[in-house]
C-alpha cells in the first residue's frame, strides 16, 4: 500500500492503542510567502489548524486569540498552520502582517483544503496530536463583546494544556468569591452576592440553548430540594447571551424556571470570575462567601455523585460517600472529604503528571500511560480509547488503592509506599530512585509545611523539584576517560567518535570560549570530578577528557575496569532505560531550556542520531547481529494506513468540526 502522501503517517510515533479520532488526511500547498509546505513536515508535535477568511469581521478576533499562544509553541511542543480560505492572496498576506502572524500560512483562496477537510464554516480550529489524528474541533467562535478574544485564547489554553496567568481565584485556598450585584429575570430587586453571606450558593455561568447545562439544572433540582430548608444552599445561575425573552421561554419549555435568573450585562461578573471558557461553569460558595470548589462542563455520572457530596459539604451535612463499588472513583472524590491531602498532592509532580504526557505526544503510548493515571487496563480505570479525565495524573489511588482504604484495606501496609512506588519508579524510568529521598516530594505531612510557607518561599522550592535532577548517575567511583572502554567496546567507541559528543572542546574553540568552566562544565568529561577534567586543566593537557566521552552517560568507570571486577551492575546501562524518562534527565542537566531548547522534545530523534548499543543491556550479550539502529520501525496503524490511501485518491474525509 503507497503511504508517502499521508499526513499523519509522518509523524513517526508508535500506535499503541486504537483510536476513536480521524487522522488527519494529507494536504499541502504554497505558503503566502511563495514556500511549499505539506502538513506531514509539522507533525510530530501537536498541531493547531487555524482556518480563516480574512474578509470576515471575526477572523480578527480569533486570530489574536491565537497570537496571544503563539510565542509559546516551543516551550509547549506545538505549530501552528494558518490555512487563509476564501479571499485572495494579497488580502491574506496583509491580514497577516496586521496580525503579527509568525507562522506559516498556507494560501487557500479556491477553499480546496476546507473543503476538503468538510468545513462548514468560514473560521474553525482543528486540534491535531503528535500522531496525527484530529482530537478537538472549534467552528463556533463567539466574536462580538469585551472578553470575546480572551474567550478563545481560554478554550485554546484548556485544550493544548497550557498554563494561565496567576489569578486572584488560584492564588489561595478557598478565595473569597468576589462580590457583585445583577439584575434578575421577572425580578424587582437586582441579587446581591452579599445578602447570601451565611448561607452557601451554588453559582453557575450557563448557555440557555445549552444541552449540558439543562442536565446539570435537571439534575440539581432534586438534589436542593431533598435538603433540609436552613442548609439548603442557594442555586443562582448566570446567563451569558443576555437574552431576555429567549431565556424566558427556554427555562419555562424545560422545567427549570425554578432559580434566579441573573444578567451580566457588561461581563464583569464572567471577569471577575474568569469565566472565558464552557458552561455550565459552577461554583460552590460556602458560608463564609469562599470559593469551595468549581466544576467545568458536566457529565453526570461522573460529576452527579462528586456534586451530591460537595453539596452536603457545604451546607453541614453528612457527605455520603459515593465511591464507584467496581471502578475508579478519581481524586477529585478523594478530596471532597480528605480536603488537605488533596491540596497538598496538587503542588507535586504526580497532579500534572498526565499533562507532560500531552506535552510529549505521548499520550496514546499504553507504556507511557500507565504509569501517568489512574488504574489504566484495570477494570474501571483509564481507558486509553476514552480518556476519562477525572482518572489523569497519579492520583490517590494510585498509591491508596481503588477506593483507597474504604474499598482497598489492605493495599498499604504500616504506612510504607514503596512496593507501590516501585511498580512504576523501576530501573528503566527511574534512574538513581530511591524511595527514602521520594517520599518527602509527595508527603502530605511535608508539603502541608510547605503551603504554609510565604509564596516567594513556596514558589521558589515548588520551582526546584520542577527541574532537572542533578549527580543522577553514581558518585563514588573514580572517572578513568573515553580510551579505556575501546578494549571491550571498541564498536560502540567508534560510534561515538563520529558524533559531535567526541568533538564538544571544538566547537567551544571555535567560540574562544575554551577556557570557560561555566563551558567546559558540559563539554569535557566529569568536569572537577576524581578522575574527572580538572577545574583549572588546559584541553591540551586532558585529550581523552576534553570531550562529553563514554562516562559522561554512562557514569564513571573506575569500578567498572577496575581488575577482577564485576562487570554488570558496575556501570550505567542505558540499552534498557525509558528515553524519555531516563535518557532525558542525564542529557537534560546540560541539554536545557538556556543552552538547547526544545531539546527536551526531540530527545527521541536525537538519541536515535547517537544511538550506539551493540551489547544486550543487563546481559552483557551481543545483541544478535543487530544493532538498535537497525531495529525497524513499528508497523504502521491501521486508521492511517486508510487515510493515506483516501489522500492517494484524493477523496474528501467525511468528517466535520462541530
Amino acid at each position: 500500500m503507497e503511504t508517502e502522501k499521508t499526513a499523519a503517517g509522518k509523524s513517526g510515533h508508535d500506535h499503541s492503542a486504537q483510536r476513536k479520532e480521524k487522522p488527519l488526511p494529507a494536504f499541502g500547498g504554497w505558503t503566502l510567502e511563495g514556500e511549499k509546505l505539506e502538513v506531514g513536515s509539522l507533525l510530530g508535535k501537536r498541531l493547531i489548524l487555524f482556518f480563516f477568511n480574512p474578509e470576515i469581521r471575526g477572523s480578527k478576533v480569533v486570530a489574536e486569540a491565537v497570537r496571544s499562544i503563539a510565542a509559546q509553541r516551543g516551550e509547549h511542543n506545538f505549530e501552528i498552520l494558518g490555512i487563509a480560505t476564501g479571499s485572495d492572496p494579497e488580502t491574506s498576506r496583509q491580514f497577516a502582517k496586521e496580525h503579527g502572524i509568525e507562522y506559516p500560512v498556507l494560501d487557500d483562496s479556491a477553499a480546496r483544503i476546507a473543503r476538503r477537510m468538510g468545513l462548514r464554516f468560514p473560521i474553525a480550529m482543528l486540534g491535531v496530536d503528535a500522531e496525527g489524528y484530529v482530537t478537538f474541533g472549534i467552528a463556533q467562535f463567539t466574536t462580538d463583546g469585551p472578553q470575546a478574544q480572551q474567550a478563545i485564547e481560554s478554550q485554546l489554553r484548556m485544550a493544548l494544556r497550557l498554563p494561565t496567568e496567576e489569578e486572584p481565584l488560584a492564588a489561595s485556598r478557598r478565595p473569597l468569591a468576589p462580590t457583585f450585584e445583577a439584575p434578575v429575570l421577572d425580578g424587582d430587586a437586582p441579587f446581591k452576592l452579599a445578602d447570601t453571606r451565611g448561607t452557601p450558593v451554588v453559582l453557575v455561568f450557563f448557555l440557555h440553548t445549552c444541552p449540558h447545562c439543562h442536565e446539570f439544572l435537571k439534575y440539581m433540582k432534586p438534589q436542593l430540594e431533598a435538603m433540609p430548608d436552613a442548609q439548603r444552599p442557594v442555586l443562582v445561575g448566570v446567563e451569558i447571551t443576555g437574552k431576555t425573552y429567549a431565556v424566558r421561554e427556554a427555562m419555562k419549555a424545560e422545567g427549570l424556571d425554578y432559580f434566579p435568573v441573573l444578567f451580566d450585562e457588561d461581563g464583569s461578573i464572567r471577569e471577575a470570575y474568569n469565566h472565558f471558557a464552557g458552561v455550565p461553569d459552577t461554583l460552590l460558595i460556602d458560608k463564609e462567601g469562599r470559593i469551595a470548589a468549581r466544576v467545568g462542563g458536566w457529565r453526570t455520572e461522573v460529576d452527579g455523585p462528586l456534586v451530591r457530596m460537595r453539596l452536603a459539604k457545604l451546607a453541614g451535612a453528612p457527605v455520603p460517600m459515593l465511591l464507584r463499588p467496581s471502578g475508579y472513583s478519581g481524586s477529585e472524590t478523594c478530596g471532597v472529604c480528605h480536603e488537605s491531602q488533596h491540596e497538598t498532592w496538587q503542588i507535586t509532580q504526580h497532579a500534572s503528571a498526565y499533562d507532560t504526557l500531552v506535552k510529549h505526544g505521548a499520550d496514546n503510548d499504553a507504556e507511557c500511560v500507565s504509569c501517568h493515571v489512574v488504574g489504566l487496563g484495570k477494570p474501571g480505570g483509564f481507558d486509553l480509547t476514552e480518556k476519562p479525565p477525572e482518572l489523569e495524573d497519579v492520583g490517590c489511588e494510585s498509591c491508596h488503592g481503588r477506593g483507597g482504604p474504604h474499598l482497598s484495606p489492605t493495599f498499604v501496609t504500616a504506612g510504607n509506599y514503596e512496593n507501590a512506588c516501585v511498580q512504576c519508579h523501576d530501573k528503566k524510568h527511574s534512574l538513581g530512585f530511591e524511595y527514602a529521598a521520594f517520599v518527602p516530594q509527595i508527603s502530605h505531612v511535608a508539603n502541608a509545611a510547605i503551603l504554609a510557607l510565604p509564596e516567594a518561599e513556596r514558589e521558589k522550592i515548588l520551582a526546584e523539584r520542577g527541574g532537572v535532577r542533578k549527580n543522577l548517575l553514581p558518585t563514588t567511583a573514580a572517572y578513568v576517560g573515553s580510551d579505556a572502554c575501546t578494549s571491550c567496546h571498541g564498536a560502540e567507541h567508534e560510534t561515538w567518535a563520529g558524533n559531535p559528543h567526541a568533538k564538544a572542546v571544538a566547537t567551544l574553540t571555535a567560540k574562544g570560549e575554551a577556557a570557560n568552566p561555566e563551558c567546559l562544565a558540559c563539554h569535557t568529561t566529569a568536569f572537577g570530578k576524581q578522575g574527572g577534567f580538572p577545574e583549572d586543566g588546559a584541553v591540551g593537557d586532558h585529550p581523552d577528557l576534553a570531550r562529553v566521552g563514554c562516562e559522561s552517560c554512562h557514569g564513571p568507570g573506575g569500578n567498572h575496569v577496575a581488575e577482577g571486577a564485576t562487570r554488570l551492575g558496575t556501570i550505567v546501562s542505558l540499552g534498557d532505560k525509558c528515553d524519555s524518562c531516563v535518557i532525558l534527565q542525564i542529557c537534560g542537566s546540560c541539554h536545557d531550556d538556556a543552552n538547547d531548547p526544545g531539546f527536551n522534545f526531540e530527545v527521541q530523534d536525537k538519541i536515535d542520531r547517537v544511538r550506539h548499543g551493540t551489547i544486550e543491556a543487563g546481559t552483557g550479550k551481543p545483541l544478535e547481529g543487530k544493532s538498535a539502529q537497525q531495529i525497524p520501525p513499528a508497523p504502521l496503524h491501521e486508521d492511517l494506513a486508510r487515510a493515506f490511501a483516501r489522500a492517494d485518491a484524493d477523496e474528501p474525509t467525511p468528517w466535520t468540526a462541530n
